[in-house]
Formats: structure tokens, sequence, C-alpha cells
């Protein structure tokens, strides 16, 4: 038996799992492409239950070790899923990189995607060759006409397009998205968000065109009203109309009756949300921790020794400071990853100082800025003398005053005693 297609294990894809088997998302997808007009991405937000909303977001080097306490604690997860609370393939970086990490830690999970769709088929060899075995796409509409009414706009690359062309442009990678999965041998569900008054009656026509596409399964999903949405004014569906939207689309499509309109980081069985225990585990692996003992050390991007004066770039290795007393010492070195791999290589020196409360150098782009953020490191561009600078870091002062200076002379640099004719 092939694990990867064992269906029998994927609650949002089997009813008949949905009390045995759980599944846990991983919000590591921060950023969207599209504009949905019933859609508000909320963060730290933990009283609300439906999509595009997380109490927080990880890196992938946290969500791998988020995924090592929750089934620590929750032994029955057979799915990893990304659902957002964006879209994974805006950001597909930090998608990919979440993928591989689970994939080599824990390869009896099941792997899931949940996309719009616009941008997967630029990666679909590469989720395939990780062993992604079950995929949600979002259509809510066939016809053009009809999907303009639903989305402000769509973003690809830096262009972005509105009205009929965006829903055009989405309808078409929809379907070459979907062609491309079950062409590989993907399990393939298709969710589509029902709008009163909007797209309730096309939702059959829907439902036969992913049919002939191949589609597996379809989940029949009503809106949620948002405030401060083009669509906050609408009203949720009924029941009844549910019902019916799900009776016809039935007809082409086995429908899901099961969904519980899971967060972008719910995890265990389907329908308890809302474990304490687990959002726990969850703030475990994210942000700075609240004893300053597990992140004891400060990274420095130095050449000599007594100047932040390196650009993370260009630096080949680090020193790694400690505060003892009211004096500060360097405890060693530490290795920065070879040059190449793109994000991945961020990634790698955020596990490599996943102790350290901050990294300081004289210059970083905003590629490992953000990817170090993210995993709770502080980066400050500073030039001067690093022991001023720790300083500043172990008290708690606003580091902003001290930003490096990219141009001109170093005057008013940390400690610098000279009088700006270069240090």
């Amino acid at each position: 038996m092939n694990i990867l297609r064992d269906l029998r294990r994927h609650p949002c894809f089997n009813a008949h799992a949905k009390g045995s088997h759980g599944r846990v998302h991983l919000p590591v997808a921060v950023d969207c492409n599209i504009r949905c007009n019933y859609c508000d991405r909320k963060y730290d937000c933990v009283n609300e239950s439906r999509p595009g909303v997380t109490s927080t977001v990880l890196s992938p080097m946290q969500a791998s070790r988020y995924m090592e306490k929750i089934l620590e604690y929750e032994p029955r997860i057979a799915v990893a899923g990304i659902a957002g609370p964006g879209d994974p393939f805006a950001n597909p970086e930090e998608t990919i990189e979440t993928l591989r990490l689970v994939k080599e830690k824990f390869p009896h999970l099941l792997l899931c995607l949940s996309t719009n769709g616009l941008l997967i088929a630029d990666y679909l060899d590469e989720v395939t060759e990780i062993g992604v075995s079950h995929a949600t796409i979002t259509v809510n509409a066939v016809d053009p006409q009809i999907g303009q009414k639903i989305y402000s706009w769509v973003r690809d690359g830096k262009r972005i397009y509105r009205g009929l062309k965006a829903a055009e442009l989405l309808l078409d990678r929809q379907i070459a998205a979907i062609e491309g999965l079950k062409t590989r041998g993907i399990t393939v569900k298709v969710n589509t968000i029902i709008v009163p008054g909007i797209n309730d009656s096309h939702v059959e026509e829907v439902a036969k065109t992913m049919a002939l596409l191949g589609v597996d399964i379809h989940n029949c999903m009503p809106m949620y009203p948002n405030r401060d949405t083009p669509f906050e004014e609408i009203e949720e569906p009924s029941k009844e109309m549910i019902d019916a939207v799900r009776e016809k689309a039935g007809r082409y499509l086995p429908q899901m009756l099961h969904c519980t309109r899971c967060r972008a980081d719910d995890a265990g069985l389907l329908g308890e949300n809302g474990n304490g225990r687990i959002r726990e585990l969850m703030a475990q692996c994210t942000g700075p921790s609240s004893e300053p003992d597990e992140r004891p050390y400060v990274a420095v991007a130095t050449m000599e020794g007594v100047l932040v004066n390196q650009h993370l770039g260009e630096a080949y290795r680090l020193q790694i400071w400690a505060k003892s007393d009211e004096s500060f010492h360097c405890v060693g070195e530490r290795m920065t990853p070879e040059p190449g791999g793109g994000i991945a290589r961020w990634m790698q020196l955020a596990e490599i100082l996943k102790d350290c409360r901050a990294l300081l150098v004289a210059g970083i782009g905003d590629n490992p800025s953000r990817v170090l953020s993210r995993a709770g490191i502080k980066t400050v561009e500073i030039s001067g003398f690093i022991e001023a600078a720790l300083a500043a870091v172990y008290s708690g002062l606003d580091l902003s005053e001290f930003k490096s200076k990219r141009k001109g002379c170093c005057s008013g640099n940390l400690g610098c005693p000279s009088s700006g004719e270069g240090c």
C-alpha cells in the first residue's frame, strides 16, 4: 500500500476518518495574491474559527519543531497541510521548504495544500517530488462574468489585474492547475464559497465543469460575512440554500458534508478546534522566548571582533556573544551556510542561530531579515563598537536610533570616538 495515496487517513477527503485521524495546518504562508470580496485575513486572533485566521505565523524551521511537539501530544495526526493564512504559492519559498522539512522528519505523514490555484502550476513538479498527495483549489466561478463580482483584484508577479481580466486569468490558471495535479496522480478537492445573490445559482455549473476535469470531491462552503469587506452586508447563506446547492452539485461530484471551516492554524481532529494546549505548543515554537536564558546569545558580523562591520552576505562566520554580570564576552564562532540556495540558506541560518536573540550586522538584505525575524531573531544594522551595541540589546533599548548609515561618514555610530573622519 502506498501511504501517500491512502485516502482512508485524510479526514478532509474522507468523512469516515474524521474521528480517528487528525490534521495540522502549518501557518507559514503570510501573503496572498488575490483579494476576495468576502475575505478578511486576521492574525493574533484566537476567538474566530474560519479560514484566513491564525494566532501566529511560523517559519519553516518553527513549523518543523511545532510538528514534532504536536505529534508527541496528538499521535492521531495523519496529515500536515498548508492553508494560509495567505496563499501557499504567494509564499513559494516558505511553502516548499516547510514541505521538505516535514517530509524529511515525518515521512509517514500525508502532505496537503490548499490554494487559490493562481500559481501552483509553476511548482507542480516540486510538490509532486516532495510527496504532496492531496490538494484543494478554491473555485468560486467558472464564468468570469460571475467571477469578477467575487474578486477585487488578482496579482500575477508585479502586475495587478481587475474586473473581467482578473477573473479570466484566475480561472485559466485554476483549470491548468487541476489538470496538472490530476496528471500527476494527486487527489483534488475543490472548495466553492457560496455567496447569496452572486454565485449560489452557478455552483451546479462549477461542479459540472470540475467533474469533467477529474476533480475527486467538492466542498460547498457558506460564506462568512466579515466586517470591512465588500460583502459584509451580504447575509450568510441559510442551511436550506446550502442543502439545495449541495444537492444539485452532488449530481456531478461527491460532496464534502463534514467541513468545519478550519483556521489556518487548526490542529487535531476535525471539530475539536480551540484546543488551548495546541496553542501553547505553537507559542513555544515562535518568537523570542519569554525565558531569557533560552536565547542568551547575540550573533555579530565582524571582521576583527571589535566593530560591527560586515554585511551578512559577506560573512562566512559570525561571532557569538554573551553577557555575564555587567560585561560581555565572545563565546565562540559559527559558520554561516554556503552561498547559494536562495531563501533556504537563511532558513538554515535561522536554525543555526536559534539560541540568539539578535543579529548585529553592518548590512542585511530583505530576505534574510524577514526570515530571521520570523524565527524570532531581531536583526539590527549597526556600525560601531560591538559592546556598545550589545549593551543596547541586552538592556532592551529601542535600537532604531542606532541604525547604521549606509553612505558617508560614520558620525553618530555607536561608541564612535572620531569626529566623523572614518573609524
